[in-house]
Formats: C-alpha cells, structure tokens, sequence
C-alpha cells in the first residue's frame, strides 16, 4: 500500500493535479456554491468540449466529477440535480448509477454508519444537517471548526486512471492542457466546497484551521478487498490471479464489484454497485495540564495497580486526579504523565513531584478559572490521600521542561532506618562526612523480575543522620541522590548487590522502615 500511494502521488503530479496538501489550499480560496437554475448548468456544460463530456458520462461518472475535472467551482454545482446521469441526453434515466470515480460521495448516496442503511439526500444542505446535528448532540465549546474529510484509496485510484486516460486520448488538444491539466478540484475539496457554508450557517461559526475538527469518513469494504487484492500480487496489480482483475472488459474483483465495458488496453477502472459507507464525528485535539502533586498515604499506588485481577492499594494518583479533571472537562479520556516514580508505600511530600495530564476530546474548553476550581475540588476531597499544586494549561513548553527535568534531577528523601546495634556519634559523623559518594547498583531483586539486570552507578550528594528520640538503633536518614537511586536498596544493601551501602558503612545490619520522597530539584510547576 505504501508503494501504492508513493506511484499515486507520482501520477498526480505527472498530470498535473498537485500533492493533496496543495489542493488542500484551495478550500479557503474557493467560491462557496450557491444555488442556481438548471439552464444555468446546461449552459456551462455546452461550453465544455462535447467529445469528452459524453465520454465522461459514458464512463459513468457523475456530473458533479465532470464538473470539478474541468475545473469549475462555485454556484452551479449546486444546481445539479442528483437524478440525471447526463442533463444534456434526455433519454438517460432519471435514476442516476452510482459514480464510477466518487462512489456517490458527490452524489450525497451513502451507507450512513449510524443509522444503517443507505441514505440519499438531495442537497448539500440535507448532509450538513446531519452533520450539525451529531454537533450539537455533543455539546462541544467551540467558536470555529475544522472539517476534515477523508476517502477510500479506490477513489484516488479510479480518479489518477480517468486522468491518465483522458490525458492519453486528449493530451494534445489545447482545451485540455486550460482546463483538464490544471484546475481539478479533487473530491475532498469539492465536497468542502459544498459542506462548509451551510455548516457555518447551522453551527453559527466559521471554518478554519482549529482544535475542534469535524471528520468525515467514507470507506468502502469491497473495494478495499479489492485494492488489498491487488497488494497480494506484486504490489503494483500488474500480474493478477483469474477472477482478480480490475481493467476494464475483464472479470471483476468480486461478484458485487461490477466493471463496465471499454478499452481495457488503455483504461483502470472499478466500479462499484454499492455506495460509500459514511461516518462523521467531531473532535478536539487533547488540553495538557500540568502540577505537582503530593501523596500523603501509604497505600496508593502512583499509576492503577492491578495483580491477577485484585487490585493493589485503595487507591492512585492518577485516577484521584485524572477521574476529577475528565469529568469536569466532559473529555473522553486521560493519560497521566509524571516525572518518576515512587512506591505505594513511600509518600510524596515538599513541592511534590511534577505531572503532566492529558485530557482529550474535552466538550468544554477550560479557562484559568476553570482550572482553579478543579485544583479546589481534587483538594478538598474528603480522605486527603492526594493534593495538586500549581495546576495550569500547559503546551509543548511543559512537555520540554519536565523531559529535561527528568534527566537531570536530584531527589531528597527522609528514611526512617533501624540498626542491629546501637549507634555512637562517630556514626552520625562519618555518615554526614561522606559527599559525593559513588554508589554501584545492579537490579534490586525485588524488581529483577520486570526489570533488565543492569549495574547502575549513583552518586548520593549528601546525607544527614537525625536521633530517634528514646532510641539508639534507630534514625532518620536524609539524603540528597541522583536521579534513578534505589534508596532502599541502598541502606540494607540488597545481599551485597548494592555497595556500599548504610548496612556496610556502619558495619551492622541495617534495615528501611519507611521512606518518604521530600524534594524534586525540578524547575517546572513551581509556580
């Protein structure tokens, strides 16, 4: 498939049609239709030259595609009237067939997803009724919106081999190199054309490039059997398997894929007997909020915590705060981000430790205020397990500084320690003496199981030793680290696989009874 759309992009650049991005552009200088009479229309395509207008239609494309391959935008796409395959011929059925290039999508005939069946509507307008409609249901916040659409690769397909065709048969007359060769409008763009004024008028905003987007999705199962098919074989559907072929006069694809009669030496065309299936939503690129926060229990696990099915801890962080900001944000769904880690059982105090949350599809757009009052509510929750500080709107800018954080960062932590033997002053002195002290760590066996065994060196900066009143074997251990150290680890020395460590320097058994993280030497989410 890739090879696919590579040779495709080629094809449409050879002949002059432009990258899609390129046609993108057009939409804003476009004239939006408005309607007018059939006479109008039936004069424009006497204008066209009549050799390949009946060609056109006899290939069974439609008359909005004869219209955007010759260029030709504004009021008189509208007057097309969906019920005649060629409004010059008076013998053709007042039954349109299915467009050969578009599969009905500028004929508005589609399999509506949400309703089941295949629907025709008349007007540009009907479609974008439906459209403002499933808007609004979602009561989304916005001022102005983006319409995105997006088509079946066999479209693109049948479009880059009509041009190919009609290039081959009428490449040297000079109607085609004014019209055909240079003012296509591609299918999206002909459908923007049509959809985005009564969009603007039912939604009571202008279109242009925002967060909010509208998409609109046609795909099509058989045809995509069909191209995949094609992609089996080489990838370039130049060898095929009997009863695969896609070139006109030869078998079909398929049994409900039908291909009509014509130069089969020259022209790739599928056709199909069933229309688009079309599906629309609506949706807002994600808002990142970012803080610090505190953990005040030892039973709250930092991310949710599940083990074969039973849940670890009462609780976490990130669904204290992230259930709290979704709900309030009517968004779709969260993803939590923060700078490190720590235990379930090891609390997060002093500044806190950085996070990021990202919050998306929101119906609501949060204000400063907003954001204010959810900091108020996530802290006022009654069990007091987690608290939130600076919480803010934060762009790519808050991403940067936490990622940079992250690697360069030091840790404070506050360790309550028990000793096999009762400590002397010369202890508290030597443990604070020691700055900078180089620390090699291999794996904890206690995370060996999820983790590669790797040796780690650390540097611990600083440490301080505080008396336990009424107690000589036990103390307070601070201590300043490098970003990565594992602290428990450190003090009772993980049977040797940490060194050296507090059980070593004292020459005793040390054991950690409870850890608390009191620093982040981070420069984000301060203020």
């Amino acid at each position: 498939m890739l090879t696919w759309s590579v040779e495709l992009s080629q094809e449409r650049e050879r002949f002059g049609l432009g990258t899609m991005e390129q046609e993108e552009e057009k939409v804003s200088n476009a004239f939006i239709p408005s309607s007018l009479s059939s006479s109008d229309l039936e004069q424009v395509l006497h204008s066209l030259p009549s050799n390949a207008l009946n060609h056109l239609f006899s290939l069974g494309v439609c008359v909005r595609c004869v219209l955007r391959l010759f260029g030709i935008k504004g009021p008189i796409c509208a007057s097309v009237d969906n019920g005649s395959e060629n409004p010059l011929d008076s013998t053709t059925s007042n039954e349109a067939k299915l467009c050969n290039i578009c599969l009905g999508i500028l004929q508005f005939r589609f399999y509506d997803e949400r309703e089941k069946r295949v629907l025709q509507k008349d007007t540009a307008y009907d479609v974008a009724l439906l459209i403002a409609d499933m808007v609004k249901q979602e009561r989304y916040q916005f001022d102005t919106f983006s319409l995105e659409v997006s088509i079946p690769p066999l479209i693109l397909q049948n479009e880059t081999s009509v041009w190919s065709y009609m290039q081959k048969k009428y490449g040297s007359e000079p109607w085609f190199q004014e019209k055909l060769h240079t003012g296509c409008i591609s299918i999206k763009d002909a459908l923007k054309f049509s959809l985005i004024n009564p969009l603007e008028n039912l939604l009571g905003c202008k279109s242009s490039l925002c967060p909010f987007r509208i998409r609109l999705t046609y795909t099509h199962t058989k045809a995509s059997e069909g191209v995949a098919k094609c992609s089996e074989n080489d990838g370039s559907c130049k060898r095929r398997k009997t009863g695969e072929s896609n070139l006109i006069g030869e078998r079909p694809l398929s049994s409900s894929v039908e291909i009509e009669s014509f130069d089969s030496s020259k022209l790739f065309l599928k056709s199909a007997s069933e229309p688009c299936h079309f599906s629309y939503n609506c949706s807002r690129t994600p808002f990142y909020f970012g803080g610090r926060y505190l953990k005040y229990s030892r039973n709250v696990s930092q991310t949710r915590w599940i083990i074969d099915d039973e849940r670890m801890g009462e609780a976490s962080v990130e669904e204290i705060i992230g259930t709290k900001v979704l709900q309030a944000c009517r968004g779709d769904n969260y993803k939590f981000h923060a700078a490190g880690r720590e235990d379930i059982d090891v609390r997060m105090l002093g500044p806190g430790r950085p996070f990021i949350l990202e919050v998306q599809n929101t119906r609501l757009v949060p204000t400063e205020q907003f954001v204010n009052n959810i900091e108020k509510m996530i802290n006022e929750v009654e069990n007091k397990l987690v608290r939130v500080k600076n919480l803010k709107l934060v762009g790519s800018d808050g991403w940067n500084l936490m990622r940079e954080g992250e690697a360069e960062k030091q840790k404070q932590y506050a360790a309550l320690v028990w000793t096999s033997r009762p400590l002397k002053d010369e202890d508290f002195q030597q443990v604070s003496s020691l700055k900078d002290l180089k620390v090699v760590q291999r794996t904890p066996i206690r995370v060996l199981h999820r983790r590669s065994p790797l040796e780690r060196e650390k540097i611990i900066h600083w440490m301080k030793m505080e008396t336990v009143a009424g107690s000589s074997q036990y103390f307070l251990l601070h201590l300043c680290t490098q970003a990565g150290t594992y602290i428990k680890e450190f003090v009772h020395g993980d049977l040797g696989r940490t060194h050296p460590s507090i059980g070593s320097i004292l020459g005793c058994t040390a054991e950690i009874l409870q850890l608390d993280v009191t620093d982040i030497k981070m420069e984000c989410f301060l203020t």
